[in-house]
């Protein structure tokens, strides 16, 4: 399976963790949760929280997640990104990587080891 990274404030991640289950607004608004593969972290950090102080991009197991998996490209926009339509189970997650801005304050997000 792919991996799937959703990027979230490290402080929603942190109490979610504490009641084991992430839902994010858009779960009760859309009916989905907004994942990312790796290469799209960046442009979509870039794109929808550029404003945002502190992100990170949580690095999801799809084999913790019972919820549907969809990648579709619901905007039309010719990229296909994964949603996740319930609500994540922390344990799913293996790993949280801090997103970094560079010199001209875009958020970046280095390929993983």
């Amino acid at each position: 399976m792919t991996t799937l990274f959703h990027i979230v404030d490290p402080g929603d991640w942190a109490a979610a963790a504490r009641l084991g289950e992430y839902r994010a607004p858009s779960l009760d608004v859309e009916g989905f949760i907004h994942c990312s593969f790796e290469g799209q972290v960046a442009a979509t950090a870039n794109l929808h929280y550029a404003d945002s102080a502190e992100l990170c991009a949580v690095e999801l197991d799809q084999a913790h997640i019972a919820a549907p998996v969809h990648v579709e490209d619901i905007s039309a926009r010719g990229e296909a990104f994964p949603h996740v339509y319930g609500p994540i189970p922390t344990v799913a997650a293996v790993a949280i990587h801090p997103l970094v801005r560079d010199e001209s304050g875009a958020w970046v997000f280095g390929p993983l080891e």
